[in-house]
């Protein structure tokens, strides 16, 4: 794979081989396949076969078998935990031909887990942001994809090629949006957006299992307890581990909050209007943002070429604009189309 530009069409993949067929991987094979899209899964556990079979997905015994199945991209839909194993037998058939990616909501510990099974110079990272509280094939929907937005991660070392073929899956293929980032910026960011809010969600549904008034509370809960506290009911494992792969972000993030919390606790003893009135009007320019989310849902388009000598601090620099890419443009040559994020 060279580093020359190549065309959109050029870059769509064919074949896409998916590892782990668990709520991400088995919604991501299922739109892939409405998308007319090769699609070759290998699962931990044959249990889903069958019905991926018979929904049209390809299945393999062995994760190594992916590989010989000659897929364009090859994304790791594999729990954090069993990244580094999963890499590590991959490797010993690699073909540098694919390009390798994942889905995992920690990109600092896949790369780890790539560069040390060899395998860093096929790898680009991605995080689909979708998802629910379920988990396992018996949940996936190819609908769980609609609308998604992509974190894209890159360094110094990713190639131009397969950062465009990837480009090509997600918002060529898929019809979804992208930005482009590096690791520890997607994993930062992550945290404050979900991981650090999975933890404050469990502490709510600690609460409530600790309070001697639980089944009262429980039936005068309503929407905001649910919202509030959706992602709770994820399984813990799952959560635990996410989190705990992100952990230096997460714990400055908790700790803050945690003294916020205690300074509002002391004003509420004390009768401290002031620090109560600052606590709750301190968001007031996110409320506002969000109040022009809702009354502005359409924005127009801003066609961009991407240079190929400056492309990568040319898309880390739309992210921080809040434009995304939403489709591509353009014969030869990286030509996007962004929207801005209010």
């Amino acid at each position: 794979m060279n580093s020359a530009y190549t065309s959109w069409q050029e870059a769509m993949p064919k074949t896409v081989a998916i590892a782990g067929l668990g709520l991400i991987g088995g919604s991501l094979a299922l739109r892939l396949v409405e998308r007319g899209i090769r699609v070759v899964a290998w699962n931990h556990r044959e249990t889903p076969y069958a019905k991926a079979q018979r929904m049209g997905i390809e299945t393999v015994d062995r994760v190594e078998d992916l590989v010989l199945a000659h897929p364009d991209i090859l994304i790791l839909c594999t729990p954090l935990t069993t990244m580094e194993q999963v890499c590590s037998t991959l490797s010993r058939v690699w073909d540098a031909n694919i390009t390798l990616t994942d889905v995992g909501s920690v990109k600092r510990q896949v790369r780890a887990s790539v560069e040390r099974a060899g395998l860093g110079a096929s790898y680009v990272g991605a995080h689909p942001m979708a998802g629910n509280e379920h988990s396992g094939f018996d949940a996936a929907y190819a609908g769980l994809l609609d609308d998604a937005l992509w974190a894209i991660t890159i360094d110094e070392r990713s190639p131009l090629t397969r950062v465009q073929q990837l480009l090509a899956l997600i918002v060529g293929a898929l019809e979804n949006r992208a930005i482009v980032l590096d690791d520890l910026t997607h994993d930062r960011a992550a945290s404050l957006i979900s991981h650090m809010p999975h933890v404050v969600a469990t502490e709510l549904a600690n609460a409530m299992q600790s309070s001697p008034l639980r089944f009262v509370a429980q039936a005068l809960a309503a929407g905001s307890w649910r919202d509030m506290t959706r992602v709770a009911l994820t399984d813990p494992a799952r959560t635990r581990a996410m989190v705990e792969e992100d952990g230096d972000t997460v714990a400055p993030l908790l700790r803050q909050i945690a003294s916020d919390l205690l300074v509002m606790a002391e004003a509420l003893e004390s009768g401290e209007t002031l620090a109560s009135q600052e606590f709750f009007s301190f968001a007031q320019p996110y409320r506002n943002f969000r109040q022009e989310q809702c009354n502005q849902p359409k924005h127009d388009t801003e066609l961009l070429h991407i240079e190929e000598e400056q492309w990568q601090e040319q898309l880390v620099a739309l992210a921080f604009a809040g434009k995304q890419i939403q489709s591509l443009e353009g014969e030869r040559g990286l030509g996007v189309n962004t929207v801005t994020a209010w």
